[in-house]
């Protein structure tokens, strides 16, 4: 009965994408065991990339004119636990044309847009670069507004705000990147008001594909009063087959401290095919952070990713 149940549903699912075309269905399912050096093994979600689902569509409305919406929300697929999900990631309406496209809703900022690009070891859990304080900012607030610029000549734009509805925190950021050819570049920045305080975040990076390897380089400025930060990432991703492996170095250096926090990565995927992928990773944080106060920290892993 379970069985005809969900073959029902999935049907039905099928019919509203036959009877609009415009809607589209899609998801990633991410799950590994990851061990760090001080704690007991265990199972995660999305340790390549996060577990989502997902739904997205537009609706031609003339004159060059589409309406355009997206719900997207993570899974635990670890657990499972029903009430886990919600469109968290974004959720929002807009229009699309020749002008550009403007969102209203939950959506990622214009900083965001960029900023995560040059991560090295796929931008996942085994990344170095989850110890750069250029990537602590609010990277989907609640009631965002966000333009995006269509292209010139590979260049494109964005910007974003959001509103400090019940006393939340105000992000407000744009972002200029160019791609062509082996090239791809980008310059950001945010700011983060919480009515008492606020951060400003900087970015800037790059890639460049030679085809037998790309090169991954990104540099961030992160100010919150008198405290003030900058990292250096870079990385580089090496294609081999149906393997792809990758590495990579963050250095984080914060102003009055005389140390460095330093950060090193290794990962490398196997694709079964263009949907589903074997990975395996790991990062270490070095010891001579005393200052700043952070413990050393190894972490490895290993687990699979079906995209759909």
């Amino acid at each position: 009965m379970k069985k005809s149940l969900i073959a029902l549903a999935v049907l039905g699912v099928a019919g509203v994408a036959h009877a609009q075309s415009s809607v589209t269905l899609y998801g990633i399912v991410d799950v590994g065991i990851i061990k760090d050096k001080d704690a007991a093994t265990a199972m995660s979600s999305g340790l390549l990339s996060t577990s989502r689902l997902g739904f997205k569509g537009s609706e031609d409305l003339g004159g060059g004119l589409s309406a355009v919406f997206k719900l997207e929300g993570s899974l635990a697929v670890d657990t499972g636990t029903p009430d886990a999900f919600k469109f968290n990631r974004e959720s929002y309406v807009g229009l699309a044309g020749g002008f550009g496209e403007i969102r209203f809703g939950k959506i990622w900022t214009a900083y965001d847009d960029i900023a995560w690009n040059v991560n090295p070891v796929f931008d996942s859990a085994f990344s170095p670069a989850v110890v750069r304080p250029s990537l602590s900012f609010d990277g989907n607030p609640n009631n965002g507004i966000k333009y995006v610029s269509p292209e010139f000549g590979g260049v494109s734009g964005a910007f974003s705000t959001s509103l400090r509805e019940g006393g939340a925190t105000r992000s407000s950021a744009f972002q200029v990147s160019y791609e062509g050819g082996p090239v791809t570049a980008g310059v950001a920045y945010q700011i983060d008001k919480d009515g008492v305080d606020e951060t400003k975040f900087t970015t800037l990076n790059g890639t460049y594909d030679f085809g037998a390897a790309k090169l991954l380089a990104g540099y961030g400025r992160t100010a919150e009063g008198s405290l003030k930060a900058t990292d250096l990432s870079i990385g580089a991703d090496v294609p081999l087959g149906a393997v792809t492996l990758s590495a990579g170095y963050v250095q984080t250096k914060v102003d009055g401290f005389s140390e460095r926090l330093r950060s090193f990565g290794l990962g490398a995927t196997y694709d079964l095919s263009k949907r589903t992928a074997l990975y395996v990773g790991a990062r270490k944080v070095n010891d001579t952070t005393s200052d700043l106060g952070i413990a050393a920290e190894t972490t490895y892993g290993l687990g699979i990713k079906h995209s759909f």
